[in-house]
């Protein structure tokens, strides 16, 4: 017996049976084999079918991490990242803004679990009852600024000098700055050694130090150490930098700030030369003009001295103090004694920042060959009439006691700023920039 294919041409071509035979058997087993799964399919019998049922391959199971875990492994991945898309220098203005209340913002640190804060600055172990100021967030008009990161700071000064230079103002940026990245760090791996004048935080896991040189005018003086209580015999040596510039060279990043101390009064007594003499080779000078002359003799140091492509150096501006309580309309206030709200007024510019100073910097960094990035802290600064340490501080290495502290207008100190606080904005705004 045999099967037929036409064909298109003459004749025929045979298939033996046996062929015929195997293609019909494997056709209707298929045929069978559908219809089974069809029926498994729709039964309501899950074991019966789980044979025929597909599975994919194995999959991680995250549902045993706790969410916050998994949350914050993203969290770190996503610090040590670049962030400078979110911040351009170039395009925003830090210092136009406001000052918003947000109730969920927690410092990163505090003066008890940092154990580097001056007791000047430690505001709450004081006895500061309020805790608001610690909750107002500085948010400039056309950008944001990203929040301070401990992990991205640390990576962004590994194997780095970071040094600051000037007054106590800068003393609390620096600490400010330990403090908040500090605690990422192992006990082990950590250490700070202190001198007279010269602060050595060092991170050893990141090969980064975090410094502070005491340098009030950034010229030499003869106030120093030790300070001069009289501020009629102090004398500023404004053609001189080069003893304390020493400890200044090799660092990767510079961070300056004088201003508070020249302002003793409408003038200076400045000096050339040697100080052996005295107050004999003194000469009085108007304060913006002794300002501009050390200012110039610490940008020529700069210019001569700094490679700019290994070093990035920053200007802080003046910190403003808050002495006089009519500037924001409380003509009968105790400075900035009791203040618990920052200024709203955005035009708000207090008798205790003189902009002809603030010129005086603008001006000599202008002339500089080496690029000097001016961090503008001012105007943000100026409405934190509510950040100041006030009466909750210390006085010659004693915290006021309860007669002291009843007489703000003589205890008082409007100058410096709480930690945590205000100066946590100013390195937020420092790293930012890095």
């Amino acid at each position: 017996m045999s099967f037929l294919i036409p064909n298109r041409g003459a004749g025929g071509t045979k298939i033996p049976l046996s062929i015929i035979v195997l293609v019909l058997c494997g056709f209707m087993f298929f045929i069978l084999l559908y219809t089974e799964r069809i029926s498994l399919m729709s039964s309501s019998s899950s074991s019966s079918s789980s044979f025929f049922k597909l599975k994919s391959c194995p999959r991680k199971d995250n549902s045993s991490k706790p969410k916050e875990k998994i949350q914050k492994e993203r969290s770190e991945i996503l610090e040590v990242l670049d962030d400078r898309f979110e911040f351009d220098p170039e395009e925003c203005n830090v210092a136009a803004g406001k000052w918003v209340y947000n109730s969920s913002i927690e410092p990163l640190y505090t003066d008890k679990s940092c154990p580097y804060i001056d007791c000047q600055f430690s505001c709450m172990k004081n006895g500061q009852p309020e805790t608001d100021y610690l909750r107002w967030e500085w948010q400039p008009d056309d950008c944001t600024i990203p929040r301070f990161s401990p992990k991205l700071a640390m990576n962004k000064l590994r194997g780095k000098r970071l040094l600051f230079v000037g007054d106590s103002l800068q003393r609390s940026q620096w600490e400010s700055f330990v403090c908040l990245v500090e605690s990422i760090i192992p006990e082990g791996e950590k250490s700070m050694k202190r001198s007279r004048k010269y602060f050595v935080f060092k991170a050893k896991e990141y090969n980064a130090t975090i410094e502070f040189y005491w340098a009030p005018y950034i010229v030499e003086s003869n106030t120093d150490i030790p300070v001069i209580s009289d501020p009629k015999k102090r004398i500023v040596k404004v053609d001189s930098v080069v003893d304390r510039a020493k400890f200044w060279e090799g660092a990767d990043i510079l961070v300056f700030n004088t201003y508070v101390w020249w302002m003793s009064g409408l003038r200076m007594k400045a000096l050339w030369g040697s100080f052996g003499n005295g107050e004999s080779g003194a000469e009085a000078l108007d304060t913006p003009v002794a300002y501009r002359l050390g200012l110039k003799t610490w940008a020529n140091w700069v210019d001569s001295t700094v490679d700019p492509n290994k070093t990035r150096v920053f200007f802080t501006t003046m910190s403003p103090t808050h002495t006089r309580s009519a500037d924001w309309g409380k003509p009968n206030g105790t400075k900035c004694f009791n203040e618990t709200k920052p200024i709203k007024d955005k035009k708000f510019w207090g008798t205790g920042s003189n902009k002809q100073m603030m010129k005086v910097v603008s001006s000599v960094i202008k002339h500089m060959t080496t690029q000097v990035t001016v961090i503008n802290i001012t105007q943000l600064s100026e409405y934190r009439i509510d950040a100041h340490t006030s009466v909750y501080t210390e006085t010659g290495g004693k915290i006021l006691t309860a007669e002291q502290r009843a007489d703000p207008m003589h205890h008082a100190d409007c100058i410096h700023w709480c930690l945590p606080g205000l100066p946590d904005t100013w390195n937020r705004i420092l790293l930012a920039h890095l």
